[in-house]
C-alpha cells in the first residue's frame, strides 16, 4: 500500500512511525526518478533532500512556519509534502514550476531561484515575526553548501548573529556540491568536518555501543546524537567558525537519517535563538546512475531513460555553449593571456574545456559574481585578458562591479552569457532577458549577438582582442541553428542578409532573431512590401551603416529576445534622432514583465514574437504608414493567417 498518495499535507506525516516514514522516503524517491526521467528537471538535488525535507515538516509546521529554500531547486520533495502530486508537466507551459511558486501553495515563499539569498530572506522574516507579535512561529532556511560561498550569505549571517532572540532556523545541506563539487576555504572547512577522523571514530564507536543495546539503544542514540556536537567539538574543532559569529551549532548530522536529523531540529526548535544544523547529504542519493555521474550527480537532466539514466534526448545537435567553449580554447591556444572566470558553473558555460586544456587559467570563484567580475578587473590591470561566463540572467547581481571595477578603469574584460533571452523551463528567475537593456547604459561597453555558430567564433575573436573596456557576447540555451550568410558586409561589420530594390522596411535583427527575421521578409514580400534584413553582430554601439540604412528606409523594426523597455530598438531609436533621421522606429521584444516556464516557442507565441504575428504588426503599421503598393499587392492583413497575441500580462 502506497503512504505518498495518502499525504495531501504536512502534518499527515504526523501519525507514521519510523518505519512507515522509511517507506515513504523509499516511494518519494522512485517516485521522482519515475517522473523527473519523463519530463527532465533537477534530479540530482532532489534525491539528496528526501529524508531532510521530510524531517523539517515534521518538526515545523508550514506554512505558520516559513520554510525557505535557497535556489529551490531542491524543492520537489517540499511540492510532494504539501500535496502537488501531479508532476507530469514539471516545468512545462501551464505546467508544476521547478522551483518555489507562491500562485501554487501557501507553503512556498520565496520565488526567486539565484542563489545565496535565502539567509537574507529569513533574516528579514524572522525580524518581521518578532516585530508583530508572532513569537510563535519559526523560520527555517535551507541553504546548500554551495550557496555559503556566496557574499550574501555572509552578510546576512552577520546581521542575524546581532539579534539573538529570534526563532529563526539554518540548515545546511551540506553535500560538497553546488552544480559541481563546492570549491573555495569553506568547502575546505565543511569538507574537513565530514571528514575528520577523530569525529567518525567518536561517531561510529557510539553508534556501534548503542546499536548492540538494540532497538531501545538506538532510539537513545538519535535522541541524544544532537547533545554531543559540543564534545565532539573539543576533538574535532567543527564548530570554531560558527561559534565565532555567536550562533549555535548543531551537528554535523547524517541527513539521511530522518530520525536523527528530526532529533537536531527539535534541538534546534528549542534553543530559542539562531541556530545552524549542519545535515551532511548525497546528491544523488539512492540512484546509481546519479551517484555515478562525476560531473554533476544528475543535478539537471532532460528525458532520460529510469532505469539506466541514459538520456533519451538526440545529441548530435551543436549547442550554442559547446561551440563557444571550442572557440574559446582554440583562441587560449594563441593568446595565453586569456583566462577564464565562472561563478560556480563550470561545465554548464562550457569553461571546463578550456580547464581541462589549461587548468591554471581558469578560476571558479564559487557563486559569488560581483567577487569574480572585479576580480577579472584586477586580472586585466596586471596584463591578462579575462573571459568571465555566466548565465545572462545572474549578471544582474555583478551590475555594478562592471560598472565601477571594470567600465570605469576601461578594463579588457569580456563577458559570455549563457542562456540569454528566453531560456524556457526554468521560469522568470533564470531567463536572460534583462542583459541588453542593462549593460547597454553602461559607458564604453560593446555588446555582440551571434546569430549562428560561425558568428560565435567571429565575435569572440573580436571581443577579446578589445583591451580598453568591457565587451559582451550573449547567446541563447540550446541548439546553434542553420548558418544564415550575409549577401554582403558593410565596412563597419554590419552583415546584411536580405536586401530589396523598394526600402519599405528595415528589419535590424538581434542575435538568433535573425531567422525570424527572415521568415518576416518572406510574409511581407507576399504582401509586396520591400525589406530589408540586417544583423548588426555588434548591437552596441549602434553602427553608422544602420543609422545610413534607416535614412534610406520608411520603417525600421528591431526584433530582439530581451525586454523593450530600454532594449536595442530603443538605442537605435535615440541614435538615429542624434543624428536627424526621423524614420519611424518600432520595438519588438520582450514586454517588461516576469515570463513563467514553458516552452520556448509558446512563450514567444504568447508575447508575439513569431514570423506571422511581427509581419501581421509591420503590415499594419505600413498601412497606417500609407506607404505606396505600387507593387499591385493587396493591403489587407488578414492574407496573414496568426495566432493572437495574449492579452495582458502573460500568464
Amino acid at each position: 500500500m502506497s503512504l505518498l498518495e495518502n499525504i495531501k499535507g504536512p502534518r499527515d506525516l504526523d501519525a507514521l512511525n519510523a518505519r512507515q516514514m522509511d517507506q515513504v522516503a523509499d516511494e518519494i524517491r522512485a517516485f521522482l526518478i519515475e517522473n523527473v526521467a519523463r519530463t527532465g528537471g533537477h534530479l540530482g538535488p532532489n534525491l539528496g533532500v528526501v529524508e531532510l525535507t521530510l524531517a523539517i515538516h515534521r518538526v515545523f509546521d508550514s506554512p505558520k512556519d516559513a520554510v525557505v529554500f535557497d535556489t529551490g531547486h531542491q524543492s520537489y520533495v517540499h511540492k510532494l509534502l504539501t500535496g502537488r502530486h501531479d508532476f507530469s508537466t514539471l516545468r512545462q507551459t501551464g505546467g508544476l514550476a521547478g522551483y518555489p511558486q507562491r500562485s501554487e501553495s501557501e507553503h512556498d515563499i520565496v520565488e526567486s531561484s539565484h542563489a545565496s539569498s535565502s539567509l537574507s530572506w529569513a533574516d528579514g522574516i524572522s525580524k518581521a515575526f518578532e516585530m508583530t507579535g508572532q513569537k510563535d512561529r519559526y523560520v527555517i532556511a535551507v541553504v546548500g553548501d554551495g550557496s555559503l560561498t556566496g557574499g550574501m550569505t555572509w552578510e546576512a549571517l552577520n546581521n542575524i548573529s546581532d539579534d539573538n532572540t529570534r526563532k529563526l532556523i539554518i540548515v545546511v545541506n551540506d553535500n560538497g556540491r553546488s552544480y559541481a563539487p563546492t570549491i573555495g576555504g569553506m568547502a575546505r572547512f565543511l569538507n574537513s568536518v565530514r571528514t575528520k577522523q577523530s569525529y567518525r571514530h567518536l561517531h561510529m564507536t557510539s553508534s556501534r555501543a548503542f546499536d548492540k543495546l538494540g532497538r531501545p539503544g538506538r532510539a537513545f542514540y538519535r535522541g541524544v546524537r544532537g547533545g554531543l556536537h559540543g564534545f565532539l567539538a573539543r576533538f574535532t574543532g567543527n564548530e570554531s567558525l560558527y561559534s565565532n559569529l555567536d550562533i549555535k551549532y548543531v551537528g554535523p548530522v547524517d541527513g539521511h537519517d530522518e530520525q536523527a536529523v528530526e532529533a537536531a531540529l527539535k534541538q534546534a526548535k528549542h534553543y530559542g535563538a539562531p541556530v545552524i544544523v549542519h545535515a551532511i547529504t548525497e546528491k544523488g542519493r539512492g540512484y546509481a546512475p546519479a551517484r555515478q555521474d562525476a560531473a554533476d550527480q544528475f543535478h539537471a537532466v532532460g528525458q532520460i531513460d529510469p532505469e539506466t539514466g541514459e538520456s533519451l534526448q538526440a545529441s548530435g545537435a551543436q549547442s550554442w555553449t559547446g561551440v563557444f567553449a571550442d572557440s574559446l580554447v582554440d583562441l587560449a591556444e594563441r593568446d595565453p593571456r586569456l583566462v577564464g572566470i565562472t561563478a560556480a558553473m563550470l561545465r554548464p558555460t562550457g569553461l571546463h574545456r578550456m580547464a581541462e586544456r589549461f587548468p591554471d587559467r581558469v578560476f571558479d570563484v564559487g557563486i559569488a559574481e560581483q567577487h569574480g567580475v572585479t576580480a577579472a578587473a584586477g586580472l586585466a590591470y596586471g596584463g591578462l585578458h579575462p573571459v568571465v561566463a555566466m548565465y545572462a540572467t545572474f549578471m544582474n547581481r555583478a551590475f555594478d562591479q562592471v560598472l565601477m571595477d571594470v567600465a570605469l578603469h576601461k578594463a579588457g574584460v569580456t563577458f559570455v552569457l549563457d542562456r540569454a533571452g528566453v531560456t524556457g523551463p526554468d521560469g522568470p528567475s533564470h531567463h536572460g532577458v534583462w542583459d541588453l537593456a542593462i549593460l547597454q547604459v553602461v559607458p564604453g561597453i560593446r555588446i555582440a549577438a551571434p546569430r549562428d555558430a560561425t558568428r560565435i567564433v567571429e565575435e569572440l575573436g573580436e571581443a577579446v582582442a578589445v583591451d580598453d573596456g568591457p565587451t559582451v557576447l550573449r547567446f541563447p540555451k540550446g541548439a546553434v541553428g542553420q548558418e544564415i550568410e550575409a549577401v554582403r558586409r558593410t565596412d563597419d561589420g554590419v552583415d546584411v542578409l536580405r536586401e530589396s530594390a523598394e526600402k519599405d522596411v528595415l528589419l535590424v535583427t538581434v542575435g538568433p532573431m535573425a531567422a525570424t527575421g527572415l521568415a518576416v521578409a518572406d510574409l511581407l514580400a507576399a504582401q509586396g512590401i520591400g525589406t530589408t534584413v540586417v544583423d548588426p553582430r555588434w548591437v552596441v554601439p549602434v553602427a553608422k551603416s544602420v543609422i545610413e540604412l534607416s535614412r534610406e528606409h520608411r520603417i525600421v523594426v528591431c526584433i530582439e529576445d530581451g525586454v523593450r523597455v530600454g532594449g536595442i530598438g530603443t538605442r537605435i531609436r535615440q541614435d538615429l534622432r542624434a543624428a536627424d533621421v526621423d524614420t519611424a522606429v518600432t520595438e519588438m521584444g520582450l514586454p517588461d514583465e516576469f515570463l513563467p516556464h514553458g516552452d520556448r516557442s509558446d512563450i514567444l507565441q504568447q508575447v508575439g514574437l513569431t514570423p506571422r504575428q511581427i509581419a501581421h504588426d509591420v503590415t499594419a503599421m505600413v498601412v497606417g504608414a500609407k506607404l505606396p503598393y505600387a507593387r499591385g499587392a493587396s493591403a489587407d492583413t488578414s492574407a496573414l493567417p496568426i495566432v493572437a497575441r495574449a492579452e495582458g500580462p502573460v500568464a
